[in-house]
């Protein structure tokens, strides 16, 4: 029969190998985190683009289903814990939005849009000099076909 010490390492090694672990850690840390925070301390007024930031933050970590940090964050930052409405966001960074857009956070139009902006130009051809960024061919890919080097990288959200 086996030993408690090698039943705890069996599941030790189920646990890691199915992801699980790393999530339970990470559940653990943002409830010690939340417990030991004072929710009665009062937390300085965030500006306008504070807010605008975190809220962005949030939905990439939302989108790539880093919920305990996302917990941290708004814990951390005196968020509240409704997002803002994703219209409300595309108004106020003026985001424009279509079809595949809505598959990704609002962050990858606005880096999309950033990086397409200042890179620069062949004199010739009006193409751009530098390849594009890693990420955004892989965004690309993604969406699927029909989306060009030109194209905007849209945004999805389940929250509008």
């Amino acid at each position: 029969m086996a030993s408690t010490d090698e039943l705890k390492e069996v599941l030790k090694e189920s646990l890691e190998n199915r992801g699980v672990l790393g999530q339970i850690k990470a559940r653990i840390r943002a409830e010690v985190f939340t417990a030991l925070n004072d929710q009665t301390e009062n937390k300085p007024q965030l500006s306008n683009e504070n807010v605008l930031i975190n809220e962005l933050i949030r939905e990439y970590l939302e989108y790539n289903n880093y919920k305990y940090a996302a917990s941290v964050l708004v814990s951390e930052s005196g968020m509240h814990p409704s997002p803002l409405d994703r219209d409300f966001l595309k108004n106020e960074l003026n985001i424009v939005e279509d079809g595949p857009s809505r598959s990704v956070p609002l962050m990858y139009s606005l880096i999309s849009t950033y990086s397409n902006q200042h890179r620069p130009k062949n004199k010739q051809t009006g193409a751009s000099k530098q390849p594009k960024a890693a990420f955004l061919e892989h965004i690309e890919k993604d969406l699927g076909p029909g989306v060009s080097e030109g194209d905007p990288v849209f945004v999805k959200s389940g929250r509008l």
